[in-house]
């Protein structure tokens, strides 16, 4: 195998009826990479596709220009006055049916103009309530969910308050936070004093900052119609998030069960919907992480947007179909028409390489591949002399596999002997 290639398995085809012509504006069609199969699913089912982006044209490909029936570049996406004007652009041209945004920090700008613009989709209070992490928890806290106790401040006096009326540990983050990123626990005293510093609480930075919840964590996605789950998936993390992104020597797991129907999950389902009508979602992707432990099941947040890192593609692996063509009968249609296959689980493992620098090379990868064959339905290696990336970047910062089998815990045991076998050198 090209080990410098990612190998990705084309999704079944699929015959059944076309919408009529829409014309939908996506956000950002080019970067990260998947972005294009919102497009590629969107112009499979006869939708004109206009997209708005910050790349030159000529920075798309060949394939990803010729889904386009229009490129309009500019200079942020995120700038709602920016986007604003380009889709009264837009719309000075031609009826724009739906404006989609798939990425956490395009979600709120594209709702605001939609406001706007009189475009149906996600509102701005849905999208504004999936982005601030506080105001998602009072909403989620009003409605009965169960949820970590938690503050939104920018004072650090606040923050001690709040530290000593739950108990320590506590976790401070952006309120706007997308994973790990810029997370912060706080186990001591002298923690929390370098948190407030870290996350820039002590220069009035606003913050989120939540009770520290013991358990098991994991996320279920879906695919929301008309504010019902059309589809849903279960991953498990292992370890932890906020572990695995900041212990180099972790090679992290995101784990799907293809079990996702068994009353072992009907907890997790059942406040999914209950978070959907609480929080407004619509037609949408969504992302609800959750934690299961000693005080019971508590959801940690959710976005009304697919879950990053390539991860539909696990989905699409798992269940032998194409959930951005759900997607794209979703958003224009109302409906979706692929029925999960449930045949596998599917996980993605990150390997790390041993110390920052530069790739040297590998060991154990032909084993892997000759004992799993199939079973290794994609993978990233970096070509040596490829510069590493620092173990924070995330699970597909450098090499990982993704891998499917029947079982759940054959594919656990599986990933594990992979964590094991393969070394990452970097010099």
């Amino acid at each position: 195998m090209n080990a410098d290639k990612v190998i990705q398995r084309s999704p079944p085809p699929i015959h059944r009826h076309r919408v009529p012509a829409m014309n939908v504006i996506l956000i950002e069609p080019a970067f990260p990479s998947y972005q294009r199969h919102f497009v590629r699913a969107l112009k499979a089912i006869g939708t004109n596709v206009t997209a708005i982006g910050e790349r030159p044209p000529d920075h798309l490909d060949g394939e990803l220009r010729g889904w386009l029936t229009r490129y309009v570049q500019i200079r942020s996406v995120t700038d709602e006055g920016e986007l604003l004007g380009a889709v009264r652009h837009l719309q000075s041209l031609e009826w724009v049916d739906r404006l989609e945004a798939t990425i956490e920090a395009h979600v709120l700008p594209a709702a605001k103009v939609r406001e706007a613009t009189g475009i149906p989709g996600t509102s701005v209070r849905t999208a504004y309530l999936c982005r601030d992490k506080p105001a998602m928890k009072d909403a989620l806290r009003t409605a009965g969910i169960p949820v970590a106790q938690s503050i939104g401040t920018d004072d650090p006096r606040e923050v001690r308050a709040f530290a000593a009326a739950v108990g320590l540990p506590v976790v401070i983050k952006p309120r706007d936070a997308a994973g790990a990123s810029g997370t912060f626990k706080a186990a001591t005293p002298p923690e929390l004093e370098q948190a407030l510093l870290d996350s820039r609480v002590a220069d009035r930075a606003p913050v989120a900052v939540e009770e520290w919840v013991d358990g098991h964590e994991g996320f279920l996605d879906t695919l929301s119609v008309g504010g019902r789950i059309g589809h849903s998936f279960v991953t498990h993390y292992f370890p932890n998030v906020l572990e695995a992104m900041r212990t180099r020597w972790i090679s992290p797991q995101m784990v799907a069960t293809n079990a996702v129907e068994s009353p072992v999950y009907d907890d997790v389902r059942a406040v999914a919907a209950r978070v959907n009508a609480a929080l407004g979602i619509g037609t949408t992707a969504t992302h609800m992480e959750w934690f299961f432990g000693p005080k019971g099941l508590k959801v940690s947040e959710i976005g009304c947007r697919p879950p990053g890192v390539n991860h539909w593609d696990l989905y699409n692996d798992a269940n032998e179909m194409d959930l951005y063509r759900d997607w794209a009968l979703a958003v224009t249609g109302g409906r979706v028409e692929q029925q999960p296959s449930r045949r596998y689980a599917c996980g993605l493992i990150a390997l790390r390489p041993d110390r920052d620098g530069v790739i040297a090379g590998y060991g154990g990868v032909e084993r892997v591949f000759a004992d799993l064959h199939d079973k290794v339905t994609a993978f990233h290696l970096p070509e040596p002399g490829t510069p590493t990336q620092p173990v924070a970047a995330g699970f597909m910062a450098n090499a990982w596999m993704r891998v499917r089998l029947p079982d759940f815990d054959d594919l656990r045991r599986t990933l594990d002997w992979i964590g094991e076998t393969v070394q990452v050198r970097a010099g």
